[in-house]
């Protein structure tokens, strides 16, 4: 007969009636504070004058401290495989997909172009070229300035919802003002990473034949320069940032509302066609902790790949609008070597979708589509694959 510390009540079973107790504390204690009070178990189950003998001792608290010891490993072991996991989406979203996102911004303000590079295979091709010609930095260009415009945005974000009625996020009440407030932030966040946003561009798509070693911080700088009307000069065809704001901002909530959407519903359909695979709470089955954290990144992948391919001509318009007139020199996306400059007149957004469609045809609008499945595919492929490494070595540690 023991008595459980925490429930009050005797039990013949020490180890069946309070190791459910013990397992939940330890999403509440680390492993430091964890091993503090095991020690403190120990000593009172040291304490207990009905086992006499060390055979009894072993049975009363040999299996419970191993239960526990267990579960502290493989609690440990579920939340590095989460982190794991998270960490390669976002390193394959920001850093590994970046070649494929230089080329593609390139092939859509390109409109010498004859080759549209609709398919991954001339893409690839393209790539090879550029790197063999300029190196492997023309395809790593401005990958700087696109962390830095999503930590404005973020920050931006934060900032404004702070001093202002607008909520950052949706309750599971919401009302029609709440979503009204809630884009009008994202509309707003997108107005001041606007020039920053735009600098970026620049950078990403600019060759790096002609092109200077930029600072970190030269996005910052010519995003303010953009503003006050300052910094370096720009030609007469220069569009003002009121005309780009109203396809920036749409661009932007519509990439957000199309994605938010997609998520929510492929998460639903994930956690309900798999409901009957899901450990239950307070399972420590790894396999089971790995199907739970990979549906959302399922469900993020699709959002984000649904948003771009459906916004993918509305991008290329956004694109050649914020470029025009920045005296941009770009890499002949035909052949991979030769420069060629940008020397559009657009007068506005109808404007360049009218000569889009005119002179270069609605395929004009999907130029470097190609990029985006190479850009996809490789996320897939290292998802997949983190997750099997993590599988097979949280099942050998186990």
């Amino acid at each position: 007969m023991g008595l459980c510390r925490f429930c009050n009540e005797y039990s013949l079973s020490w180890t069946k009636h309070c190791l459910k107790h013990h397992l939940n504390i330890l999403k509440y204690l680390d492993s430091a504070f964890f091993l503090v009070y095991l020690l403190r178990e120990v000593i009172l189950v040291l304490q207990v004058k009905s086992y006499s003998s060390l055979e009894g001792l072993l049975h009363l608290c040999g299996a419970p401290l191993m239960l526990l010891a267990s579960a502290v490993v493989t609690d440990q072991l579920n939340r590095f495989a989460g982190f794991g996991i998270g960490l390669a989406s976002l390193f394959t979203e920001n850093v590994l997909a970046h070649p494929c996102i230089v080329l593609r911004r390139q092939c859509q303000v390109n409109y010498h172009a004859r080759n549209y590079h609709l398919t991954p295979f001339t893409i690839v091709n393209i790539m090879y070229s550029i790197n063999k010609t300029q190196g492997p930095r023309a395809l790593w260009k401005g990958m700087g300035s696109t962390f830095i415009v999503q930590g404005i945005t973020l920050g931006t974000e934060g900032i404004i919802s702070e001093f202002t009625p607008l909520p950052r996020e949706l309750s599971h009440k919401w009302n029609l003002k709440q979503i009204g407030g809630h884009l009008l932030l994202k509309g707003l966040t997108h107005v001041v990473a606007m020039p920053f946003y735009s600098a970026s561009l620049i950078e990403t798509v600019q060759s790096e034949i002609i092109r200077d070693n930029p600072g970190i911080l030269d996005c910052v700088k010519e995003g303010i320069g953009r503003v006050v009307g300052m910094g370096v000069p720009h030609s007469k065809r220069l569009l003002p940032l009121m005309i780009l704001t109203f396809p920036t901002v749409l661009h932007g909530v519509l990439h957000y509302v199309i994605s938010s959407i997609i998520q929510k519903l492929v998460l639903y359909v994930l956690k309900r066609g798999n409901s009957h695979n899901l450990p239950p709470e307070g399972s420590t089955s790894i396999q089971g902790m790995l199907d739970a954290y990979f549906p959302e990144l399922i469900a993020s992948f699709a959002a984000s790949l649904c948003a771009d391919v459906m916004l993918y001509p509305l991008e290329t318009v956004l694109h050649r609008l914020h470029i025009q007139g920045t005296r941009t020199i770009i890499d002949n996306t035909d052949l991979g070597y030769e420069v060629l400059p940008i020397n559009t007149q657009y007068e506005g957004m109808r404007d360049c979708i009218n000569t889009i469609r005119r002179e270069e045809g609605m395929l004009g609008f999907y130029k470097g589509f190609g990029a985006v499945v190479v850009q996809y595919t490789l996320h897939v492929a290292v998802l997949q694959l983190t997750k099997i490494i993590y599988s097979t070595l949280l099942q050998n540690v186990s």
